[in-house]
């Protein structure tokens, strides 16, 4: 019954995509994330493609979030380890970012929909709890890889009475992540929408700027933790 009730909790409407009866995904979520992803691999794509030892502004831009993402990967993880798991912190790094600044950057309120509306993937809970899941998953994969089975003994160290508190741990770490960055979000999305219907065009400019800078920060923030937490089960 308590699992029952979970399942049918919602945060916000939506336009749903159904398949089967069982399986209802978010339309407007799905469109937008589709749309990032996207952008990003023909950003990345092109980017890439012809490297020159005097970078143009676009290979500049792709280098410095690079050195970034590394830099934070190899200050969490250790030189040995960081390369295994710098694929995953940078894809983290890339989409969160780029969700982030689709909410900011775009007013998608103005394009209607017949149920909910269009705004950043990283404004549903759903996407949020999916990349703190995902980070979850990666950090105890990286333990068992790392250590085997002697994985476990972190659980009862320094001391086998903190055992329940090392365990709960593990469950408060993804719903860290996950409301951090969805809390975040919403509140700057919120925050330009009043202003927007408030004040003239022009005026809440300073705003979305600032909210650029915000949306950069959590995608930095959710990166460093993610790496933190790796490093932390494999140190």
């Amino acid at each position: 019954m308590f699992t029952f009730l979970l399942s049918n909790i919602e945060v916000g409407s939506h336009l749903y995509i159904n398949f089967g009866e069982n399986l209802h995904l978010h339309a407007e979520t799905l469109i937008i994330s589709t749309l990032v992803i996207f952008l990003i691999s023909v950003l990345l794509v092109v980017g890439a493609s012809n490297l020159n030892k005097k970078p143009n502004s676009l290979q500049n831009f792709l280098e410095v979030i690079y050195d970034l993402v590394k830099s934070v990967a190899i200050t969490q993880m250790g030189p040995s380890y960081y390369s295994q798991f710098l694929p995953f912190i940078a894809t983290l790094f890339l989409f969160i970012l780029g969700a982030n600044w689709a909410g900011a950057l775009v007013p998608w309120k103005l394009l209607e929909i017949p149920e909910g509306e269009f705004a950043a993937p990283t404004n549903d809970i759903n996407t949020t709890a999916s990349l703190a899941i995902l980070t979850s998953i990666t950090y105890f994969g990286a333990g068992f890889k790392i250590k085997g089975i002697g994985y476990f003994a972190r659980y009862i160290k320094p001391t086998p009475l903190l055992l329940p508190i090392n365990i709960i741990e593990d469950f408060t770490k993804p719903l860290s992540l996950n409301f951090r960055l969805f809390g975040n979000i919403v509140a700057d999305e919120l925050t330009v929408t009043v202003i927007c219907s408030v004040v003239p065009l022009f005026i809440p400019v300073p705003i979305m700027i600032l909210g650029l800078f915000a949306s950069t920060i959590q995608a930095l923030i959710f990166a460093t933790l993610a790496s933190a937490y790796i490093g932390e089960v494999i140190e």
